[in-house]
This record gives structure tokens, C-alpha cells and sequence, in this order.
């Protein structure tokens, strides 16, 4: 990370660091119902970069297909399926 905030790059970047701990089972909420693929997942992520909102815990939901919504509307670009073209963007984290 800090080799990518030192170079050139680091303007336009943005690093979503984020894991799977597999649908919720340890959370202290229950996780999302999501239809047939069962329980959905509340999975952790820190947005790091410029572009990221300063000191701010964001309580939007989101799913891992925010990350892929996101790339599609920073590109232009249109959704690979109707999962990714319903999910809700990253955007209210960023400034």
C-alpha cells in the first residue's frame, strides 16, 4: 500500500480491503436474508485513498457486488448480470 501511495497512481486510486467470514454466522447481527443462496453476509471493509470520506464509519449496506457497481458506474460501463445492476454503489463513502 505504501508503494501504490507514493507513485504517481495514488490520485485516481482507490483500495478496498475486505474478506468473507463466511455469511455472518459470528456477527453480532443477524445477517440479511438474500434469497435463494440463503443467509447473506455482512462482510467487513475498509476504503482506503483519496477519494474516501476522512474519519467516517459508513452504515450503508452493502454486498461484494457494490465493489463491481462501483467500477461500472466510475467506467460507464453496464452490469454483467441483474445481481450487480441492483446493488448500491460505494459512492456514499467517497467524497
Amino acid at each position: 500500500m505504501n508503494a501504490v501511495k507514493h507513485s504517481d497512481y495514488w490520485e485516481d486510486t482507490l483500495i478496498i480491503v475486505t474478506y468473507d467470514e463466511h455469511g455472518g454466522r459470528w456477527d453480532h447481527v443477524t445477517p440479511p436474508v438474500t434469497g435463494i443462496w440463503g443467509d447473506g453476509s455482512r462482510v467487513p471493509g475498509i476504503i482506503i485513498g483519496p477519494l474516501a470520506k476522512r474519519h467516517y464509519v459508513d452504515h450503508t449496506q452493502y454486498d461484494t457486488l457494490s465493489i463491481l457497481k462501483t467500477i461500472e458506474e466510475r467506467f460507464g460501463l453496464q452490469p454483467l448480470s441483474d445481481l450487480d445492476a441492483h446493488a448500491t454503489s460505494l459512492k456514499n463513502a467517497l467524497r
